[in-house]
C-alpha cells in the first residue's frame, strides 16, 4: 500500500515541522561505500561542495541522530560517527543496511545515502515526525521525476530487520541483491521534495549543486552552515539580526566597525555563556549603541532622537554633523 503526501511547506519541510523540537530518537545510516563509476571512480563521499566534503554534508543533516553509522572504509569526518563495513565490501546497498543496523538501537532509523548536497536538518526532522505520526513502515522522499529515493529515508528499525531476515533466508545472502526488494514489501509514505533529494551521481551533478548554492537566494545560508561546521558551532543564531547590526555599525560609526563589531557580539556572547539568547541580547545592546553614535553625528535625522540631541528644526535643516543650534529664542 502507498500513501502519498504533497510537497510540504517551505518554511516547514516536509512534514510542515519548523520548530524543530527534537521528538522521540532516532539513528542514523549512512551509506557512503560504492564504486562511483559515473564519476570515474574518485572518491565520491569526499568531494566537496560549497567548501565542504558530500559526507560532511549529509553528517550535518543528521547531527540530531542519537547515533550515526556509517557504512564505509573510515575516514576523518567533520562530526563522531560509528564505522561499519559490509561483508562482503562492495556487496551492495542490502548488505551494507544490514551491517550498518547492527549498531541501531532506536526503534526509527534514518537512511541516507552520502551524496545529497541539499539535505537539511529540516528536512530529516520532517521524516521522522512523518513516520512518528503515522502507521507506514517508512517515510521516503521521491525526486522531480517522482522516482523513489529510498535512500533519504525514515524507516521503522523493525519493520527493516524483518524484512532483511526474510531477504536472507529466500536469497541465502543480500550481497548483490538490489534495494528494491526491500523497499518493495514495505510499505510506504512518499513525500515530494526535488532538492532535498538531488544526488549526485556525475560530475554535471555536483557542477549543477556547486552553481546553485552560490546563487543569491541560497549563498548566505551555506556559508554560514559552512562556517558553523568548519568551526565546531552547533547554534541557530538570528542572522537577520546580525545583519542589521553590520549595517547599523557600517553606516552609523564606519565601515570597517561591521566586521569588528560583529565579532564583539560573538565574544561577548561566549563570556556570556554562549547559545541564541546570549547573541541576541549582546546583538541588541551593539545595535542601540550604534544607533545613538549615528543620532550623535546627524542630530535631528532619526526619529528616535535622545532628548539631549537638537530637534530637527533647530539645526541648519541639512543634519550636517558639525551643525550647531541657532541661539535665536524665535529661530
Amino acid at each position: 500500500m502507498t500513501e502519498y503526501q504533497p510537497p510540504g511547506d517551505p518554511d516547514g519541510g516536509p512534514s510542515g515541522d519548523s520548530s524543530g523540537t527534537p521528538g522521540p530518537a532516532y539513528d542514523a545510516v549512512v551509506l557512503a561505500g560504492g564504486a562511483a563509476r559515473r564519476l570515474g571512480g574518485a572518491d565520491k563521499p569526499g568531494v566537496r561542495v560549497g567548501g565542504r566534503a558530500l559526507l560532511d554534508r549529509v553528517l550535518a543533516a543528521c547531527a540530531g541522530a542519537r547515533t550515526t553509522v556509517v557504512v564505509a572504509g573510515s575516514r576523518p569526518t567533520a562530526r563522531p560517527v560509528v564505522w561499519a563495513r559490509e561483508e562482503p565490501p562492495g556487496g551492495g546497498p542490502l548488505a551494507a543496511l544490514a551491517a550498518g543496523l547492527r549498531h541501531v538501537t532506536a526503534g526509527h532509523v534514518v537512511l541516507l545515502s552520502a551524496d545529497l548536497p541539499f539535505l537539511d536538518g529540516r528536512t530529516v526532522r520532517g521524516l521522522t515526525a512523518a513516520l512518528r505520526r503515522g502507521t507506514a513502515d517508512g517515510v521516503l522522499l521521491t525526486d522531480s521525476d517522482g522516482r523513489d529515493q529510498p535512500l533519504v529515508a525514515a524507516y521503522r528499525t523493525g519493520s527493516l530487520r524483518r524484512e532483511l531476515a526474510a531477504l536472507t533466508a529466500r536469497h541465502g545472502e543480500l550481497a548483490g541483491l538490489p534495494l528494491r526488494r526491500l523497499t518493495g514489501s514495505l510499505d510506504l509514505t512518499r513525500i515530494s521534495d526535488p532538492v532535498a533529494s538531488f544526488d549526485c551521481d556525475t560530475w554535471d551533478d555536483i557542477a549543477t549543486a556547486r552553481a546553485r548554492i552560490r546563487e543569491h537566494g541560497h549563498v548566505l545560508d551555506e556559508w554560514i552552515s559552512a562556517v558553523k561546521d568548519e568551526l565546531g558551532i552547533d547554534l541557530d543564531v538570528d542572522t537577520g539580526a546580525l545583519l542589521d547590526l553590520a549595517r547599523d555599525a557600517a553606516h552609523g560609526v564606519a565601515r570597517p566597525a561591521a566586521p569588528l563589531t560583529t565579532f564583539l557580539v560573538g565574544y561577548a556572547a561566549a563570556m556570556a555563556g554562549g547559545g541564541a539568547e546570549a547573541v541576541a541580547e549582546a546583538a541588541r545592546k551593539a545595535a542601540a549603541l550604534a544607533l545613538r553614535w549615528e543620532e550623535e553625528a546627524n542630530p535631528g535625522t532619526t526619529d528616535t532622537a535622545s532628548s539631549d540631541t537638537p530637534s530637527s528644526g533647530a539645526g541648519t535643516g541639512d543634519g550636517a554633523p558639525d551643525a550647531a543650534p541657532d541661539p535665536r529664542p524665535d529661530a
